[in-house]
């Protein structure tokens, strides 16, 4: 088939992952795809759903050293029985280095640049206080940048790398990710209510607690 439509992608999505961060990940990489899709004139479409669809096998397969069925390869065999574009395929292989596949394509670096900045970006909203991205900046996301100890598994220096490849300069291009993710925080859970449905459990407990302490004291 050619390239399946959103719902067709986010259908797959949804029967391959079950895992709600996972799930959050892939929306956050479709929507700055999207977002650098427009600002290069490219096709949104294509772009989006490479991002919604690039870490399919993750969960299910995710020994990168096994050389059958080890993310990405499971899902790549999928999408090439499934007849999807080439240029979707190569750009999934692209952003797995281990592959030793060649990126060609701006698409192919755009996923490589956004994947991994997109996670430190969500990290430093989910350690905020109010939960929501809105209130993170480039500054902010700067200086969880430099805390080499936060979101430590996220390579600093190859976010550097693949920005470069991409030719933005990298604040321009946190700055690019984070406007994009901003724009589908509610659906990321990073748009404040998480912190005011805390707050309100917190003020239930401590109200019960209360109620429960003054009841043993009669």
């Amino acid at each position: 088939m050619p390239l399946p439509t959103r719902d067709q992608a986010w259908s797959l999505l949804c029967q391959w992952v079950q895992s709600d961060s996972l799930r959050k990940h892939m929306l956050a990489v479709e929507a700055v795809m999207r977002a650098y899709a427009r600002k290069y004139g490219e096709d949104e479409e294509l772009w989006g759903i490479t991002g919604l669809l690039h870490d399919l096998d993750f969960e299910r397969y995710p020994d990168m050293n096994d050389p059958i069925d080890g993310h990405p390869r499971s899902g790549l065999r999928l999408f090439r029985e499934s007849g999807y574009p080439e240029a979707l395929l190569h750009a999934v292989e692209g952003h797995a280095p281990y592959l030793g596949i060649p990126r060609t394509s701006r698409m192919d670096s755009a996923l490589v640049a956004v994947d991994e900045l997109s996670g430190l970006i969500m990290a430093v909203g989910y350690v905020r206080p109010s939960k929501d991205l809105g209130d993170v900046t480039v500054k902010s996301v700067r200086k969880k940048w430099k805390d080499r100890a936060f979101a430590a598994a996220i390579s600093r220096a190859e976010i550097e790398e693949f920005t470069a490849e991409l030719g933005e300069p990298l604040d321009e291009h946190i700055g690019f990710v984070l406007a994009a993710l901003q724009a589908i925080a509610g659906d990321l859970g990073l748009d404040g209510r998480l912190a005011s449905d805390q707050f309100r459990s917190g003020a239930a407990s401590d109200e019960h607690g209360q109620k429960t302490g003054s009841g043993m004291s009669l």
